[in-house]
């Protein structure tokens, strides 16, 4: 009977595994070496990186080094907070010079017409040879017509007087022609005191002129009512000296604000 073959055993030396498992501590003894080569900061590298790094964008400056104090973190960060506050604000600038812009060209536009409205109704004035009665000015909102008190009522009462409708048929006609937007009447006085049973102060009386021009307007014109409204301002709003007798005169006035289109009124 015939003798079995031994098993070749293979080459002689190490077995396969301890090949890989070689490599593999040589793999960890690199990680550990990185790891510890990593955790070895040099101070004066460090220093100039730090001050590199405050040159160019100034996040260091100030800063702390850790958040051992119960920092959350350092100052870099709060200036990144300072440049977002930065940033909004110069947008905010930006915004509030456009509408400074956009407010000046209105205020220009509305000024423009202003002017022009006003020469209109100068223009008319002079043609009714009515120059010395009314008295026109103007502002970036409206065309004003004062009126002298003495003309429209006697003193101390809110009735017209005779001589008060050549006055307010005139300011009538030009109401008609050139109001194309709202209407303003107010009353004024001067300051000597009022105390009748019919008017106990100056601002029912001034309230009362008012009225009785704005009543006669209607009447006499075809203005819409709903354009036109009246005040009465007392003596509050002088454009004299009330201790002398020429500036009282002044302050007993009418006027009448015809505002322009583009008044928010």
């Amino acid at each position: 009977m015939a003798k079995k073959k031994k098993e070749d055993a293979g080459p002689p030396g190490s077995p396969a595994w301890m090949a890989t498992f070689s490599d593999l501590m040589n793999l960890l003894l690199c990680f550990f070496v990185l790891l510890f080569s990593m955790s070895t900061v040099d101070a004066k590298k460090f220093e100039e990186v730090a001050a590199s790094f405050n040159q160019t964008f100034s996040v260091f400056s100030g800063g702390a080094l850790s958040i051992g104090d119960g920092m959350l973190i350092s100052n870099g960060v709060s200036q990144l907070n300072e440049l977002d506050e930065y940033i909004n604000s110069t947008g905010k600038e930006a915004e509030s010079e456009e509408e400074a812009e956009a407010f000046d060209e209105v205020e220009k536009a509305k000024m423009a017409e202003s002017e022009e409205l006003e020469e209109k109704i100068s223009e008319a004035v002079a043609e009714a040879g009515m120059d010395g009665l009314m008295q026109v000015d103007y502002t970036s909102n409206y065309v004003q017509i004062t009126l002298n008190g003495a003309l429209l009522f006697d003193s101390g009462k809110a009735e017209l007087s005779e001589s008060a409708e050549d006055v307010l048929n005139q300011v009538g006609l030009i109401l008609e022609r050139y109001a194309d937007s709202s209407i303003l009447i107010e009353g004024h006085t001067d300051s000597v005191p009022m105390n009748s049973a019919k008017f106990p102060s100056n601002n029912e009386l001034s309230d009362a002129r008012a009225l009785a021009v704005f009543y006669y307007l209607i009447e006499n014109t075809n203005l819409d009512p709903a354009s036109i409204t009246h005040a009465g301002r007392g003596e509050y709003v002088p454009i004299a000296d009330n201790s002398t007798a020429e500036g009282r005169a002044l302050n007993r006035r009418v006027e009448i604000k015809i505002y322009n289109t583009l008044s928010e009124y």
